[in-house]
């Protein structure tokens, strides 16, 4: 049904509200007051929904997790602070109008403010003005003032810092690349809000100064116009005016002052996201001692003869029953989880049949700490290594281009206290000893001076290193050292060795998820034709674990299927078809050796060593002799650390045939030498030769 001519709808206005047209009609309201003049009545309902929604607004401000929910508070504030200077002109002209009249010419919420909060005495009314002017211009206001300024301040000062530490975390793996847009979104929200409410904060201060000036004018206003236009006499319009005066200025500073201290409780409360009652609840009245030492002290000052006694003493009992709860609490709450520990227990103890669900699969990758080091894992004690590890594996499952499983850590009693291991598939496979209370100092190779410590060597790398204070890390980066803590040394070994051991953590379980989630990317069609049509899981496994075996990450997971889509008919060896992915991939793994840099610098083999290396691997000879296996491992190594002086990489370049051969008798001999085919290196890429290996 369609609205009659000349009425406004219900839903038309609901419709306005929804459609963002209700802040322009109040701001257009608001102008209106200023210029039409109200009733009374119309002014009673206005003054009641002012004090209504300053009311709302500071319990919006108490119930709030987090200042920044309610960003919006600058311009409510605002907006509030408009409409009770509007209503402040509005009853203005009232009063001067009518005022005359009596009492209750302003409406009825004037004059209730006027008789029956001041008691109809102008003297009262004046000193509770000025009192209630003073609390919130003097205390609340201007406190609430110099907190928005400092913190804008402070906020604006740590923005470049707080973007740079988000970087950092993106960099070290800690934050997705979403996490990190959140963060600098939310870091910029609170600059933001902060500014804006360092200038809100100056409504607050103008609305109060204008509130004393606006009652000085009513009152002059008032007694000229009562005495010349209205031929009063001067102590009935005094009087009158007086009273009208200071029951609109009551009005209008009672919300005033609810919304001062919203500003000020927002502006006081921390940017962590917390309830407003829960907390100080825990803070003020959570601590037991202070509870105890109030109740002792108001029950001293309750017994000294000629105080008021029994209030102070019945604080005193009051306080000291919370103080006793307090205390039974503390001691219920070890003995409810010791109880709950053992009703965990005895659900688990019955005697029940053994089946198969007793055998429990290994992890495929697992830290084991001693007893010393379990504060690291543990958040409660401030343990950063889990949050370490999880940005060890997102990096990696970055860089890898297959996700690294979920690292299992648990105690063990039968290491050292402050030793650790690392076990693949159930295997030790390294370990290192730490100091949680100290911090690594690492000798990169050029300090300038020595530090007290512990002596040690760095799990990963092996580089000297010493187990310092923390309070000597500033020195020690002056003398050159690299500083690092105790998570990040088990982090960083952690990571070291998952790189090395890439090929062991990738199953058949991770190849079928890998192949899945380049179907889902929209290459399905690949997939289907690959496996199982062509080849089975386990050959495009084999491949895949030989290029992690070789360094070569999986992150071109379609070009590797597209290759072995295009040899899978001819040849399903998995060596054959590796050489063959390895020459696809030519140009990428020299970018991950060599980077941008026009040339690539190589070492390749004498001649007499490349026929000897080939008669061996085509079985024309004989395996080759432990001693000259010996010394190419030491050839290749002087090679090696003189590529590293120049801080070039080292690499060798062999012929197709032996280099999967001469990969594999290198690879934990020598893993910082990368070897490569020559059908490998890009026809566009400038070589230059270093050396031959004889």
């Amino acid at each position: 049904m369609s609205a009659q001519p000349g009425r406004i709808s219900v839903n038309g206005v609901i419709g306005a509200i929804r459609s963002g047209a209700a802040a322009p009609l109040v701001v257009v309201a608001m102008l209106a007051m200023v210029i039409v003049p109200l009733a009374p009545i119309v002014l009673d309902g206005l003054f009641t929904i002012n004090i209504a929604l300053s009311l709302v607004v500071m319990l919006a401000v108490v119930y709030v997790k987090r200042p920044l929910e309610f960003s919006i508070f600058p311009s409510v504030l605002l907006m509030v602070t408009l409409l009770r200077l509007a209503l402040n002109v509005a009853s203005t002209r009232v009063v001067l109008l009518h005022g005359h009249k009596g009492p209750g010419a302003a409406g009825h919420v004037i004059e209730s403010f006027g008789q029956f909060v001041i008691g109809g005495s102008f003297a009262v009314g004046i000193v509770v003005f000025a009192i209630l002017t003073i609390v919130n211009f003097v205390v609340v206001t201007k406190g609430a003032g110099r907190i928005s300024e400092v913190s804008a301040r402070f906020i604006l000062d740590a923005l470049p810092g707080k973007q740079m530490a988000i970087d950092a975390d993106l960099n070290a793996g800690l934050l997705t690349r979403e996490e990190a847009k959140a963060r600098r979104q939310e870091v910029r929200e609170e600059a933001d809000f902060y500014g804006s409410m360092d200038g809100a904060s100056k409504f607050v201060r103008g609305d109060a100064i204008a509130g004393m000036l606006i009652l000085a004018i009513n009152i002059i206003g008032g007694l000229l116009i009562g005495v010349l236009q209205h031929d009063m006499g001067f102590g009935d319009a005094f009087r009158t005016y007086t009273l009208l005066a200071i029951g609109d200025g009551l009005v209008a500073q009672l919300p005033a002052l609810l919304i001062a201290t919203a500003v000020a409780m927002l502006v006081t409360r921390s940017t962590g996201e917390q309830d407003m009652g829960a907390t100080v609840s825990r803070q003020v009245f959570g601590h037991q001692r202070a509870l105890t030492v109030a109740a002792l002290l108001l029950g001293l000052i309750g017994i000294i003869p000629g105080m008021p006694n029994i209030p102070f003493l019945l604080l005193a009992g009051i306080l000291g029953f919370a103080a006793f709860r307090l205390h039974q609490r503390t001691l219920a709450a070890p003995q409810a989880e010791a109880a709950a520990a053992a009703s965990a227990g005895a659900a688990a103890a019955p005697n029940a049949e053994l089946s198969w669900d007793e055998i429990r699969p290994v992890e495929p990758l697992a830290l084991e700490v001693g007893y010393k080091l379990i504060a690291l894992v543990d958040k409660q004690q401030g343990g950063e290594l889990l949050a370490r590890l999880k940005g060890v594996r997102r990096k990696l499952t970055q860089d890898l281009g297959f996700l690294i499983p979920a690292v299992h850590v648990r105690d063990n009693l039968e290491l050292a206290p402050g030793q650790y291991r690392v076990l693949v598939h159930g295997v030790p496979l390294a370990g290192g000893e730490i100091h949680p209370d100290r911090e690594l100092a690492l000798d990169p190779g050029r300090v300038f001076g020595a530090l007290d410590g512990i002596p040690g060597k760095d799990p990963a790398f092996g580089l000297d290193s010493t187990w310092i204070l923390p309070s000597q890390r500033a020195h020690a980066e002056s003398l050159g050292y690299t500083v690092v803590d105790a998570a990040t040394v088990v982090a960083t070994h952690l990571s070291h060795l998952i790189r090395e051991r890439a090929a062991e953590l990738l199953g058949l379980e991770e190849v079928q998820q890998l192949l899945a989630t380049l179907g889902r990317g929209g290459n399905a069609k690949l997939v289907e034709d690959l496996t199982p049509k062509l080849l089975p899981l386990s050959v495009v496994a084999k491949v895949l674990q030989s290029l992690l075996a070789d360094r070569v990450p999986l992150r071109q997971i379609r070009q590797i299927v597209e290759t072995l889509l295009e040899h899978a008919p001819h040849t399903q060896d998995p060596a054959q078809l590796t050489a063959a992915v390895r020459v696809a991939l030519g140009r990428f793994i020299v970018q991950e050796i060599n980077g941008m840099a026009e040339e690539l610098p190589v070492y390749t083999l004498a001649p007499q060593l490349e026929r000897v290396l080939q008669d061996s691997v085509n079985g024309a000879g004989a395996a080759l002799e432990p001693g000259l296996a010996e010394r190419i491992h030491q050839n290749l190594s002087q090679c090696v650390t003189q590529q590293e002086s120049k801080g070039e990489p080292a690499v060798l370049l062999v012929p197709g045939g032996v280099r999967a051969s001469i990969a594999r008798l290198v690879r934990h001999s020598v893993p910082a030498l990368s070897v490569l085919a020559y059908s490998e290196v890009p026809e566009d890429k400038r070589l230059r030769l270093v050396g031959a290996v004889g």
